[in-house]
């Protein structure tokens, strides 16, 4: 996922959660968020 821009996997993450994609997508994004030290205070409240 490293050619994923910061704000391009945030955005995959928010519209993953939105169409209720499947669950495992949602949390290979969440890892990848993760290793990146991203801000996820609010993205806690979504997954």
């Amino acid at each position: 996922m490293a050619m994923l821009t910061d704000e391009m996997l945030l955005d995959s993450y928010y519209m993953a959660v939105e169409l209720k994609l499947e669950r495992e997508f949602i949390s290979l994004l969440m890892a990848e968020i993760q290793k990146r030290n991203l801000n996820t205070d609010s993205i806690m409240l979504l997954h």
